[in-house]
C-alpha cells in the first residue's frame, strides 16, 4: 500500500474505535428505566454508533486494499453520520438546557417543577397523549421499591441524594407536609393545599405520585441528567471523528495524486 493508504487505514481504525464509546453511551442510556419507557430517546445514539462502526469497517477495507469506490462511499457516509451526530448533540443540549430543579430546605435531594423544563420535552414526553403509556411503564419498574430497602429512618432518607425520578414519583412534594412512615408511605398532610400534587399522592404502592406533575418533572430531570452525562463522551468523540475525517480526506486526495503520478511514470497516461 502507498503511504497515504496506510494513513487512511489507520485513521479508519481510529474511527472504528470511536464508535465504541458512542455505542457504550447508547447502551447506558437505553438501560435506564426512564429511557426504557420513552422509545423516542432510547435508540438514536445506539443506532448512530453501530452505523459509524459499519462505515469505519468499509473505510478500513477500502483503504487497506485501496478500493476507491469504498473509500468514496466511506467519506460520503461518514460526513452524513458526523453531521447527524452533531445535530443530535445540539438538539439534546438545547432541549435539556432548562433545569426545573429547586432545592428543598433540610433535604439532600432536589424537587422539580414541570414548568422549569423545555416546552418540547413537556409536549413530547409528558403530554397527555404519551403520559399514560409512560406512567404504566414506570409503575412496572422497581425504582421506588428500592428506596424502602436502602433507607429506614427519616433522617437517612432526608439526607439521601435520590434521583430526580425517585424524588418526583416515589414521594409527595415536601410542601404538603406529609409525615414520613417509610420512603414510599406518607400520611397526614399538614398543608394539603400547598401543591395540586398533594391531593394526588397515594400510599398505595401501585399509585404513589405517578399521576403527579412532580413525577413528570422528575422524569424530565432524570432525562436531563443522563443526556448531559452522555453528551460529555459524545462531544469528545465527535471532535476526534471530525479530526480523523479531515485528515482522511487529505490522505485520500494524496493517494489519488500518488496513483496518478505512478501511472504517469509507467506510461499509462
Amino acid at each position: 500500500m502507498a503511504v497515504s493508504n496506510n494513513i487512511t487505514a489507520v485513521l479508519n481504525f481510529i474511527a472504528l474505535l470511536c464508535s465504541i464509546p458512542i455505542i457504550g453511551s447508547g447502551l447506558w442510556l437505553a438501560s435506564k428505566p426512564d429511557n426504557a419507557c420513552i422509545h423516542l430517546f432510547r435508540w438514536p445514539v445506539l443506532i448512530l454508533g453501530f452505523l459509524i462502526l459499519a462505515v469505519s469497517l468499509v473505510g478500513f477495507v477500502g483503504a487497506y486494499w485501496y478500493k476507491e469506490a469504498l473509500l468514496a462511499l466511506y467519506l460520503c457516509c461518514m460526513a452524513l453520520l458526523i453531521l447527524a451526530l452533531l445535530v443530535l448533540l445540539v438538539f439534546a443540549f438545547v432541549v435539556t438546557r432548562p433545569d426545573g430543579s429547586y432545592p428543598v430546605p433540610q433535604r439532600g435531594f432536589d424537587e422539580y417543577r414541570l414548568s422549569g423544563f423545555s416546552g418540547w420535552l413537556r409536549d413530547h414526553v409528558t403530554g397527555s397523549q404519551n403520559w399514560g403509556t409512560i406512567r404504566a411503564c414506570l409503575q412496572d419498574t422497581n425504582f421506588c421499591a428500592k428506596l424502602n430497602s436502602e433507607y429506614v429512618s427519616a433522617s437517612d432518607f432526608f439526607a439521601a441524594h435520590i434521583s430526580p425520578l425517585q424524588s418526583g414519583c416515589c414521594k409527595p412534594p415536601t410542601a404538603c407536609g406529609y409525615q414520613y412512615v417509610n420512603p414510599t408511605m406518607w400520611i397526614n398532610p399538614a398543608n394539603p393545599v400547598a401543591d395540586p400534587d398533594c391531593s394526588l399522592w397515594s400510599s398505595d404502592q401501585t399509585q404513589l405520585c405517578y399521576n403527579c406533575n412532580s413525577c413528570k418533572a422528575g422524569l424530565l430531570g432524570n432525562l436531563r441528567q443522563e443526556w448531559r452525562r452522555a453528551n460529555i463522551i459524545l462531544i469528545a468523540t465527535v471532535v476526534v471523528l471530525i479530526c480523523v475525517y479531515v485528515i482522511a480526506c487529505s490522505a485520500f486526495r494524496n493517494a489519488q495524486t500518488e496513483d496518478l503520478f505512478r501511472r504517469y511514470k509507467t506510461g499509462w497516461v
